[in-house]
């Protein structure tokens, strides 16, 4: 079974350009972003480490182009039960499709002839293809030499994390738009016991928005402690 989110309504709403802290990475974001509404801007290859935005700039691009009158689908290739090469295979029909975790099919010789036809047939119909790994072509095992020729040949978007100060910016700023503050001691905590990527902060965000309502507390050191073992 492929994985796909067809609706516009089915978007994670963090996840748009707008809600995308670029950064070094403005021209990545640029080019990613002009790729998603217009059919004659280059393809683009997104990689980055963990925690860079490899998937929000995927799944923004996907919104994007929703907005723009285009259709979009999001694969993620990662932790797919059954066969990718079938999931693969299976996406078609949209004028823009995402596929994310394109390093998880290196060396599955089915997947990689897969995504090598997939590659050809929406190169040949005029529509989309957007791409997202650990990293970039050139560094990843991809048996397949003409499948890691076309990978390479795109624009290639290499993504850097945000550095600790701007994280911790991004976080108290969104903290900010919530009622919630976030001092310096709190901070500290947070990022010396807690995932440091941009994604799961927010995310953690949320849940201190929710708890820091229902217990009508402001958001200490001993509360977060306190969240996060209950959690």
């Amino acid at each position: 079974m492929t994985t796909q989110l067809p609706l516009a309504l089915r978007w994670p709403r963090r996840q748009r350009f707008e809600h995308f802290h670029a950064g070094e990475n403005a021209v990545a974001v640029e080019a990613v972003q002009a790729a998603a509404v217009d059919p004659a801007a280059p393809w683009v290859f997104v990689a980055g480490p963990v925690g860079s935005g490899r998937t929000h700039l995927l799944i923004a691009a996907c919104q994007a182009a929703i907005d723009a009158g285009r259709t979009a689908q999001y694969l993620p290739l990662a932790g797919l039960r059954g066969s990718r090469a079938a999931a693969i295979r299976g996406m078609a029909g949209s004028d823009v499709l995402a596929i994310d975790d394109v390093d998880s099919i290196a060396g599955e010789a089915d997947a990689e002839h897969a995504l090598f036809d997939t590659f050809n047939r929406y190169r040949a119909d005029g529509c989309t293809l957007l791409f997202a790994s650990v990293g970039a072509p050139v560094s990843l095992e991809i048996a397949l030499p003409d499948l890691r020729s076309r990978l390479g040949s795109l624009t290639q978007a290499l993504l850097k994390p945000l550095a600790d100060v701007e994280r911790r910016q991004v976080l108290r700023d969104h903290a900010a738009g919530r009622g919630i503050e976030l001092d310096d001691t709190v901070l500290d905590w947070l990022f010396a016991h807690h995932a440091r990527d941009l994604g799961a902060l927010l995310d953690l965000l949320d849940t201190l928005d929710r708890a820091s309502l229902a217990a009508q507390r402001r958001v200490t050191v001993p509360f977060l402690r306190n969240l996060l073992k209950n959690d």
